[in-house]
């Protein structure tokens, strides 16, 4: 039955905005334009979902987006997306869905009663927002886009919203019964993997999971409300007690008690997959369940634009999904769009940045109405073509086509030796056959198109059928399929089959899978043998001239639930190999390498730079012995914007000792990032010098053995332990063992017996000692950590401000960037503020929050004889502040904040006097905070 939601008439009894209306803050950045950020708490039904808002500076209404998250994540996953999104001109809207991030409920696997609801909710906000385009009253201007588990929402919510106009899911199911139980079999690993993440909701199922910082960990979420504190990029999350109730929420006391061990899911979730995985194959009732929770239950009312993006290295959801969506979508008569990535949830190229541009080419199509807007080819597929003998990655192109050709366009038939062969199903499924390794591929599966082969069939538990070499090349495009007749000895006759095909080399020895994927199938009956056909898994994959296919039918697969019962199969092929070839994909030339055309063009303008220079050119800077024991002396800094017109740092200059922790601070723009990115190398000075140890700073500088960064987090494997993760990572430095003293590195990150436990099991503050640990391997002289408390609640906090005084305690060298001003005064033992690129003030932090040239002017509240006075205007807060020798002045709660600049306090007085300030008291000042906003005049860090 479809969900009848009421418009934003009726937002104040659904959905309550917490607090008030948020806080605005500007996106962290060097480089303009900004991004306002309003984090909030909505009430929903009862449930808290911890939301952002982005908006550019544009004037007038706009487009909405809304952006949903992968399963295991948070709204922080799509943060940099919406920022991007949010300068194209599109007010964007993310949020954490329910039992993940700060948000609180269960985990319902995108319950139309309750996920799907809750975008609806989102949508009715939307609506009231004076910022956003509305189609008519109530009904806004919207798309919605993610990826996975946000895909799925997506693609639900415009089946069950009509106010939703485009859509962009990306890497996701249409039906997740098909998804999860493929021809009847249970995908075990795979659904163990989700089983695990929405327990401990801190490792989402994303891409390449292990490839980057896990986000989203928020223990005890679901068990009570949310709380607020600080967010990632300085926006404040309110959060207030709120007991309105939307319609249709459950009656208090109807949910089934949970079994043991169910985490964030909801009772029959946790009673459904515990059914299955002790059964090892599914029900009716869990194929019931999760089909009504599939894109597929509603596919009928989905009209809108969609861009559908599938990753070819992806044995969760494979391109079949996108098919199904693709042909039904069309049925429907929306426009649609294919586009297969090389990347997928086994890992790989996710193309990221291509992607995004292409979704945000799509919203402006539809959204924005831009007719001029490019969105892209209805198909196309990357390819690899090769590896980039300049930095050894693989090359891709695209092949395109002007319709999408489905799974089985333009066969050709490839005989195969067709004797039957017999073989074995082992008692217990062991040991299983390997094709794709679910959640831990790391990329493996993209090797495959490099003519690398990973998996492997146990003998005498598989048959295989090979074809003739190929005479040319074979392009497979698509889904092959097979007959055979399949036989079992199994007590009830029925056989569990794996299915695939590989690419032989000449030699017939050397065989690859492409993208590590297997195609599972259950036979009923099979005792007196019995004919089924076979669908492959989908791929793009050229087979060379030379090679030959082989069909491989195995009885076991790693990722799969097998008969625990011992039997036999017999499999005979009754036919040929169907092979799709799509042949009106049409595959853009490779480029020439650049050395062909480029090498003449570089040579002369190498000569001409050299002419040019000679003069100028000097060897690198020699060592200095003298600052040899200085970790860090930066003198006449400066970078410039792209362009060259403005600075990002402007001749900055300052030196750290021995023993400190040095707290860079800043507002939005004043250049910390580009300072921290020239000290490690990554980025060269226009002018000035870093000299670290006395030894200047060049990209690849020796030095930078001595130092240690902590930026933006750390990529962690979730399935290795934390040592086991640091040994690799140690491993990867190719530098001795010895020098790694790791336990010496543990110790002071105190993660004790942690340190054993699979890094998915971590929360949030553990993660981010795991990533300060490895940052303290070798044990480096200088450790620069840019925004350590990210994501941190309080105690977390503490715990790594303690971290950071153990280390620097030993004679070693701090330097922290935050935003957090009162962390960063009980940490740190020195400060170096800086505004717009330059030095404002550098020393000790009790010099600099206590300095005599900084007083606190105090005001009167009433005349005399009680009446309230108003607040001083701001015409006359910068007279005050123009006055000779006065640097700066700045309202805060406290009164006035007066920086001298050649002034003293008597005569300070005096002035005011005269311009009747109704002051009360002069004195020193004692907060960093009022520091701050003093020297930097008034901005925000």
């Amino acid at each position: 039955m479809r969900l009848r939601l009421p418009r934003w008439a009726a937002v104040t009894a659904a959905l309550t905005v917490l607090a008030g209306a948020g806080t605005w803050t500007a996106v962290a950045s060097d480089d303009p334009p900004p991004v306002h950020r309003a984090d909030r708490t909505l009430d929903v039904d009862g449930v808290r979902l911890d939301t952002s808002y982005f908006t550019g500076d544009d004037d007038g209404r706009r487009p909405a987006v809304l952006l949903g998250h992968g399963f295991g994540g948070s709204k922080d996953d799509v943060r940099a997306q919406a920022e991007g999104l949010a300068r194209e001109g599109y007010a964007v809207l993310t949020w954490s869905a329910r039992g993940f991030g700060a948000s609180t409920g269960e985990i319902g696997l995108n319950d139309p009663e309750h996920e799907v609801r809750d975008v609806s909710r989102l949508i009715d906000w939307l609506a009231a927002r004076p910022e956003v385009l509305l189609d008519e009253a109530g009904d806004p201007r919207v798309g919605v886009s993610g990826a996975s588990y946000g895909g799925a929402i997506s693609l639900l919510a415009a089946g069950h919203d009509p106010r939703v106009d485009a859509i962009a899911p990306r890497i996701t199911y249409w039906n997740l019964a098909d998804a999860l139980f493929p021809d009847g079999v249970f995908k075990k690993l795979w659904a163990g993997i989700f089983f695990s993440a929405g327990n401990g909701a801190g490792e989402g199922i994303r891409p390449g999971a292990g490839d980057g910082p896990g986000t989203g960990d928020a223990p005890g979420a679901g068990d009570g409300p949310a709380t607020g504190g600080a967010s990632a990029g300085g926006g404040a999350t309110d959060t207030a007690t709120d007991t309105t109730t939307a319609p249709g929420k459950a009656p208090a006391g109807s949910a089934p008690a949970k079994p043991p061990a169910c985490g964030r899911f909801t009772a029959e979730l946790c009673s459904l997959y515990q059914r299955v995985a002790v059964a090892g194959k599914p029900d009716a009732a869990a194929r019931a369940l999760l089909e009504a929770r599939s894109p597929s239950a509603v596919g009928d009312r989905i009209k809108v634009p969609a861009l559908l993006v599938q990753g070819q290295s992806d044995s969760l959801f494979t391109l079949a999904q996108s098919d199904a969506m693709a042909r039904t979508l069309a049925a429907n008569g929306a426009p649609v769009a294919v586009d297969w990535t090389s990347g997928g949830h086994d890992g790989g190229d996710q193309e990221a940045e291509r992607v995004e541009r292409r979704v945000g080419a799509w919203f402006d199509r539809w959204l924005k109405k831009d007719a001029s807007a490019d969105t892209g080819p209805a198909f196309r597929v990357s390819r690899t073509g090769g590896v980039d003998s300049t930095n050894g990655r693989a090359t891709t192109r695209a092949a395109t086509a002007d319709r999408y050709p489905g799974l089985a366009s333009g066969t050709t038939d490839v005989p195969l030796d067709g004797a039957p062969r017999t073989f074995a199903n082992p008692p217990g499924g062991a040991p299983p056959a390997v094709s794709a390794v679910p959640g831990l591929g790391g990329g493996l599966s993209g090797l495959s198109s490099l003519g690398v082969g990973l998996s492997l069939d146990f003998p005498g538990q598989h048959a295989r059928f090979d074809a003739k070499p190929q005479t040319g090349a074979l392009r497979i495009t698509g889904a092959p399929t097979v007959r055979v007749k399949v036989t079992s000895t199994a007590a009830d006759g029925s056989a569990v089959l794996f299915a695939k095909v590989y690419d032989v080399g000449p030699d017939g020895r050397q065989q690859v899978l492409p993208a590590q994927l297997v195609a599972p199938v259950r036979v009923e009956d099979a005792r007196n043998g019995k004919s089924v056909t076979l669908t492959l898994p989908a791929i793009d994959h050229e087979v060379e001239a030379g090679h030959r296919l082989r069909l491989v039918v195995a009885a076991t697969d790693l990722g799969y639930a097998s008969p625990a019962a011992p039997a036999a199969y017999t499999v005979a092929v009754e036919g040929p190999l169907t092979v799709p070839t799509a042949p009106g994909l049409t595959t853009r030339a490779a480029a020439l390498p650049w050395w062909v055309w480029g090498l003449p063009l570089v040579g002369l303008a190498v000569a001409a730079v050299l002419l040019l220079t000679a003069r100028r050119r000097t060897a690198a800077p020699a060592p200095d012995p003298e600052l040899a024991a200085v970790p860090l002396l930066i003198t006449g800094l400066s970078k410039k914007y792209k362009g060259g017109e403005r600075y990002s740092v402007k001749d900055l200059s300052f030196r750290v000792e021995q023993g400190q922790v040095l707290g860079l601070l800043g507002p939005n723009g004043a250049g910390k990032t580009t300072t921290l990115r020239m000290l490690m190398g990554l980025i060269a000075p226009d002018e000035g010098e870093i000299r670290v140890f006395g030894q200047a700073i060049r990209p690849g500088a020796p030095v930078l053995s001595r130092v240690g960064a902590f930026v933006e987090g750390a990529g962690f494997l979730p399935h290795l332990s934390g040592r086991e993760n640091l040994d690799l990572y140690w491993k990867a430095t190719g530098r001795p063992a010895g020098d790694a003293h790791v336990d010496e590195a543990l110790r002071i990150a105190n993660l004790g017996g942690a340190l054993e436990r699979a890094v998915r099991t971590y929360s949030q503050g553990m993660r981010q000692r795991l990533a300060l640990a490895q940052a303290m391997l070798g044990l480096p002289d200088l450790l620069i950590l840019d925004e350590p408390t990210n994501g941190l609640d309080p105690p977390q906090i503490r715990e790594m401000r303690e971290v950071m005084i153990r280390y620097a305690a030993g004679g070693r060298t701090v330097i922290v960037s935050s935003h957090l001003l009162a962390e960063v005064e009980q940490s740190c033992t020195h400060l170096v503020v800086m505004d717009r690129g330059q030095l404002v003030q550098a020393g000790p932090v009790a010099e600099i929050t206590g300095s005599g040239d900084t007083l606190l002017v105090t005001l009167a509240e009433r005349t005399p004889d009680g009446a309230p006075l108003p607040v001083l205007p701001d015409a006359l807060v910068e007279k005050i502040g123009a006055l000779p020798g006065v640097g700066s002045a700045v309202r805060t709660d406290a009164g006035l904040l007066v920086r001298l600049d050649g002034a003293d306090a008597t005569a300070l007085i005096g002035e005011l006097v005269r311009l009747d300030v109704p002051l009360t008291g002069v004195g020193p000042h004692r907060r960093l905070e009022d520091a701050f906003l003093t020297l930097i005049g008034g901005g925000a860090a």
